[in-house]
């Protein structure tokens, strides 16, 4: 039975954010989405902001990360994560508002103005809440 099962760890900066035997992982890597299972051949990637889902038994676990680095050694995926919230964790009404602020603050600067570029990341990282958290919603 633990050659069926993976062990998946996301952590952030300010805590663990889950810890859980799994089937499978999908995660946002910056050349593209990937899939790991049992057996994969070992690698590090940085991941961009998007959605991570992972499959256990019981169910899918939806996931939003904000960028971050991925690791699988053996039986065991390690991802560190800028910010990682479950889908069901997310409230979309902050999000909304979060999308709102950041777009505002975009109307306002230049493109030349340093600020552009993180409230441009700010709002990616809103919009990837919102769908994970939707796309949560049609598999529940």
């Amino acid at each position: 039975m633990a050659e069926e099962y993976m062990q998946l760890d996301v952590v952030t900066p300010e805590k663990a954010v889950l810890s859980r035997k799994v089937i499978e992982v999908i995660a946002p890597g910056s050349a593209g989405e990937f899939g790991v299972l049992i057996g994969h051949t070992p690698f590090l990637t940085t991941l961009k902001p998007g959605q991570v889902i992972a499959k256990a038994e019981d169910r899918d676990i939806y996931m939003a990360v904000g960028g971050g680095f991925a690791e699988i050694i053996g039986d065991r995926v390690i991802i560190l994560a800028e910010s990682a919230i479950l889908a069901e964790d997310i409230e979309a009404e902050v999000v909304k508002a979060e999308i709102e602020q950041a777009e505002e603050r975009l109307k306002a600067l230049s493109k030349d103005d340093p600020e552009y570029v993180r409230w441009e990341l700010k709002h990616r990282k809103a919009e990837v809440k919102l769908r994970v958290m939707e796309n949560w919603q049609k598999a529940s």
